[in-house]
């Protein structure tokens, strides 16, 4: 196949997280993604990059998780001289994620403030849909991935010799509170695609929605706390929506009559990143699906309810420490590796009472990963801050509040194409989930390398 594009991955190509990706055409070189690593997974130094921070002309980002936008700062900071192009919402969402995760850094407040401000005056928003002309007869387009607002899969085209490479971001799962599904995958000759869950099938909506209700009802029997790790961007937002659920649709009503207390009690969001990305959210309506606008029309908002609380500063997260429940607690970080979850786990992770509820993926190295792996098994502990806690709280594990497709809806997604792409590449993904994800679309007629 003749092709212009020259791909190069630089994170992301063997593990899940570090998501970053150099195409060099027409003379030009791009990033799709500067995303930092989580767990044990590793990145490629940028002194080892084939090309320098410098001579990189512009970054294509797929959405705003940090494993995706993280080492922009870095990048600024080495020689980026180029331009950002996201979509809109994550444009939006871009700068608050940057800000926290460079709390959590080494930098100074004043390198912080000029990086954070660079970044701002050279990010471009763009809209779905939309083709946008680059130099010497290149062209991109984002669609819907459905995964968080804002994300999108990224089509870049060349006119001579007329070629494409579509990179599908993190696809996510049809039916997904607030976000419309993904839309279907555009032609193109070479897929970049992620396999985060290629080797598994997660519950239906309604099956996950039912499966909360029922780790509620065993959580508030025994006046305990619940604590969920949550991502501040897109699991926050999505777990608001669902509990509002829980308290207002008649049929989930019926069917948990035990959970008429939960109209009693609260529900504290203590991540002060989450509350600033929900507000951001509830300013991006445009971008809900039909479900969430009519629900807003109805004057149910979907991401605001009665004995829903704000934990916005230190005092006040201190005091929740010390509070007895019930109540639900959602906190970051989704994967417990920093944030106020970690307070409340040390605080409550050795009490019978309380419940941790995961509710997405939990990367390897990761605690959240070891109290899955260790909740259970005699002297079962983890190291929290380098303190070592026995887990003895009860741990759930709702698969299907992942936010990423699974190995049904990824086939389905590449099935969409008006044809088959001449080669599929597999990225984003454990080995076992790259494999296995890779047999399926062999055993359906593709070329995956």
């Amino acid at each position: 196949m003749l092709t212009p594009f020259k791909l190069t991955h630089l994170g992301g190509e063997h593990c899940v997280t570090g998501s970053c990706h150099l195409v060099q055409a027409g003379g030009q070189n791009f990033l799709v993604d500067c995303g930092m690593v989580q767990g044990e997974d590793r990145g490629l130094s940028m002194e080892n990059w084939p090309v320098s921070p410098g001579q990189i002309h512009c970054v294509l980002l797929t959405h705003a998780h940090i494993d995706h936008i993280g080492r922009l700062p870095e990048l600024v900071r080495k020689g980026f001289r180029g331009e950002i192009l996201a979509t809109h919402p994550t444009k939006a969402l871009l700068i608050p994620m940057l800000r926290d995760a460079l709390s959590f850094s080494d930098w100074g407040e004043e390198e912080t403030s000029a990086t954070v401000r660079r970044i701002e005056a050279i990010s471009w928003g763009f809209e779905y849909g939309e083709p946008f002309a680059l130099k010497n007869g290149l062209r991109f387009t984002f669609h819907r991935a459905g995964h968080i607002l804002g994300s999108a899969s990224v089509l870049l085209e060349s006119e001579s010799p007329r070629s494409s490479i579509l990179f599908s971001g993190d696809l996510g799962v049809k039916n997904t509170p607030i976000l419309p599904d993904p839309d279907p995958a555009p032609a193109c000759d070479l897929l970049v695609m992620e396999s985060t869950y290629g080797n598994r099938l997660h519950e239906s909506r309604s099956d996950r929605v039912e499966r909360l209700g029922q780790a509620l009802v065993r959580a508030f029997s025994d006046g305990g706390k619940v604590f969920i790790p949550a991502f501040a961007l897109g699991r926050v937002q999505e777990l608001l929506y669902e509990l509002n659920r829980l308290r207002t649709d008649d049929v989930l009503k019926e069917k948990f009559p035990q959970l008429a207390k939960l109209q009693r009690i609260p529900v504290m969001v203590d991540t002060p990143l989450g509350l600033e990305l929900t507000k951001i959210a509830s300013s991006l309506s445009a971008y809900w699906d039909r479900e969430a606008k009519a629900q807003l029309r109805r004057g149910d908002h979907p991401l605001n309810f009665d004995r829903l609380y704000a934990v916005t500063n230190s005092k006040d997260h201190r005091r929740l420490l010390e509070s007895k429940g019930p109540m639900v607690i959602l906190a970051g970080s989704g994967m417990c590796t920093g944030g106020r979850i970690l307070d409340h786990l040390k605080e409550g992770i050795e009490d019978p009472r309380n419940d941790i509820v995961f509710v997405g993926y939990q990367a390897h190295g990761t605690p959240g990963r070891y109290i899955q792996e260790y909740a259970g098994k005699p002297g079962g502990y983890v190291e929290l801050d380098g303190e070592r806690r026995s887990i003895r709280a009860k741990i759930h594990v709702l698969g299907g509040y992942s936010a990423h497709a699974d190995q049904k809806e990824l086939v389905e997604w590449v099935e969409s194409m008006p044809e088959k792409p001449k080669a599929i590449k597999l990225v984003h993904g454990e080995a076992g989930a790259r494999e296995v994800l890779g047999d399926v679309l062999r055993s359906r007629g593709y070329e995956v390398v």
